[in-house]
Parts: structure tokens; C-alpha cells; sequence
């Protein structure tokens, strides 16, 4: 369903897009790069609003949030389109359709009702880049609050400073794709610059209230030697906080780069002890079959068992460690 969109201006012929950092300057009749936003009659529009991928109920634990709400459900769904231009992207048949006519009708009030229908604490979006959509995000959000519904963005943090404080101030909890923390890496594989990423990331650990947690894929060759991952550890510590969860996750071949190895589970390994010895207290593995247990970071009992995604030993109450009391970081 087209409406008008939000954060454009004018120009003499043109259309500028003042969603993300893309800056996607269109003539009437033109697709912005993200698929999802073009100028019809001197307006900027967004195709993405009032459809969406079949909604589907979930473990929080799969986008990936390991420390917001665990064990519950969350209602799943997306989109079509993206900002970024990921050569790796693991979701690509999503990430690079602009096919909205293929996708069902989701007004923002089925998606509330859906979610309570199916016992869901809250609404992820997902799949593809919720940025795109942030006009349908924010009002499926100001519903799902005000009838007790949290929501969840799991994004690339690709957005400029007026839409993602009105984003992420009415968002519970985000996962944000660190991708790499080189800015030749953005640049070259996902057609971006990591400055606005880690910007957003500041933004949101230190002026939101919405709970944050960090994947970072990584991907042979590319991102994951010793020196990349001391840098992108190095950059959390010392801009954000020791408490960010932090999911280093597995790469499989996808999209352009079939022809690459999956990331051996030596990598993740060797990236978490580096985490845990910079101090960082919740460090996890993804896309690979280990349990990811929670340790209380005081006296090291468990507090939260995983496998599979499914929690199978809840040691935390009042989101504190059963055991000695201290306080375990998120919203338990």
C-alpha cells in the first residue's frame, strides 16, 4: 500500500531522500536504490506500508537477542529491498527483490492483533532491512505499545540522525549487524560506510532506551583476521559498554560468494576468547550447533541455558543471578 513517505526534500527536478545515508536523489518516476521508496507527482512515496511477509512466531533467541525477554515468542515478518548492497548477504532472495506486489497485505493493526493472538511478548522486524520501512515500523510500534506489545528491530543501522531518533524511540530492543569495522570493508562489499553505523550504535546504547545486542558475521578472508576482530572488540569497549551481548555468527555461502568456505568454528572460538579477555561478559556463537549459555559474570553460575534456540534452565530472577544476586545486563 503506497503512502507518502517521511524525510524527503525538494529540489529543482529532483527528490532527496532523507532516510539513510544513501541520499537517494530521484527524478519523477525513479526507484530509490533501497527498492522501497520512489517519486510519483513530485512526492517522495514508500511502497512499504500495509504488506509484508507472512508473519511467523519465533524464539526471541533466533534474531539473534539472548538478554531481551528469553525463552518467548516474537512475531516475525519483512519486507522487500535494502540499503546496503551486501555481496554476502545471507537473506538475499529478500534483501534485493523490489517485488512488493508479490507481497500479502499486514496492516499495523493485524500485526498487534496477530501477535497477542499467537502468545507473542513482542513484534521483530526482520528478515530484510526494517529501515526501509520505518514509517510502518514506527506505527505497528505506537499500536503494539499501547496494547502492551514489544517490538524489536533487528537492522543494519543504516540511517541518518532525524528518522532513527523517531525510530528507535518507539523500538524495545534492536539487534544491530556490525558487519566489519574497517571502512574499506563497507565500502567494497556492502556498498556503504561503516561512520553511520557506528554512529547509530553510540546513539542507541547511550540516548535510547531501547536493549541492544551486536552480530557480526564473519566471513573467511574478509573480516575475520585477528586484527579485524581486535579492532571491532576494541571499538565496542571503548564506545559502548562491556555489557553488550556480542554474536559472532558463522557465514554460509550465499549470494555472490558461493564459492567461499564456511567460518570455521576455530574463528568464533578464537573471536570469543578475545571478547571474554577484553572484558566484554556476554559473548555467543551463531549459526552453529553449541550451547550458548548466560554466566553470570560475578560468580559464574549459570543463569541462562540455550540450545537450539530454545532455553532449557532459567537461573535469573528480577534480573538478577539466583545464586550470588548480581545483576545480569537486559530485560529479563
Amino acid at each position: 500500500m503506497a503512502q507518502i513517505a517521511s524525510w524527503w526534500h525538494s529540489g529543482k527536478d529532483r527528490i532527496t531522500c532523507g532516510l539513510c545515508p544513501q541520499s537517494c536523489s530521484m527524478l519523477e518516476g525513479n526507484l530509490g536504490g533501497c527498492g522501497a521508496r520512489y517519486v510519483r507527482d513530485g512526492k517522495l512515496w514508500t511502497r512499504a506500508f500495509g504488506v509484508g511477509t507472512t508473519p511467523v512466531a519465533d524464539p526471541v533467541e533466533k534474531k539473534p537477542l539472548y538478554h531481551f525477554l528469553p525463552g518467548t515468542k516474537v512475531l516475525s515478518f519483512g519486507m522487500a529491498g535494502c540499503n546496503l548492497k551486501c555481496a554476502f548477504c545471507q537473506n538475499w532472495s529478500l534483501s534485493t527483490s523490489d517485488n512488493y506486489d508479490a507481497l500479502p497485505g499486514l496492516s499495523p493493526e493485524k500485526c498487534v492483533q496477530t501477535a497477542i493472538g499467537q502468545g507473542c511478548t513482542a513484534i521483530a522486524f526482520t528478515y530484510n532491512e526494517p529501515i526501509i520501512y520505518s514509517e510502518f515500523c514506527i506505527e505497528v510500534s505506537r499500536i503494539a505499545r499501547s496494547a502492551g506489545i514489544k517490538t524489536i528491530a533487528v537492522s543494519n543501522g543504516y540511517i541518518l540522525e532525524e528518522p532513527r531518533t523517531e525510530l528507535f524511540s518507539v523500538i524495545d530492543a534492536v539487534n544491530i549487524d556490525l558487519k566489519g569495522i574497517v571502512p574499506e570493508f563497507y565500502t567494497k562489499y556492502c556498498g556503504a560506510r561503516v561512520e553511520p553505523v557506528l554512529e547509530t550504535l553510540r546513539y542507541l546504547v547511550h540516548s535510547s532506551e531501547a536493549w541492544v545486542e551486536i552480530t557480526n558475521l564473519l566471513i573467511p578472508g574478509l573480516n575475520d583476521s585477528p586484527r579485524d576482530i581486535d579492532c571491532l572488540i576494541d571499538w565496542i569497549c571503548a564506545n559502548l559498554s562491556l555489557d553488550i551481548p556480542l554474536h559472532f555468527s558463522a557465514f554460509h555461502p550465499a549470494h555472490r560468494m558461493e564459492s567461499l568456505q564456511r567460518t570455521p568454528i576455530s574463528t568464533l572460538a578464537m573471536a570469543k576468547e578475545k571478547a571474554l579477555g577484553r572484558g566484554m561478559r556476554y559473548v555467543y556463537l551463531g549459526n552453529v550447533s553449541h550451547p550458548q549459555d548466560t554466566m553470570c559474570p560475578n560468580c559464574r553460575n549459570l543463569a541462562v541455558r540455550r540450545l537450539h534456540f530454545t532455553v532449557s534452565e532459567y537461573q535469573v530472577r528480577d534480573g538478577k543471578c539466583s545464586r550470588c544476586g548480581c545483576a545480569i545486563a537486559g530485560i529479563f
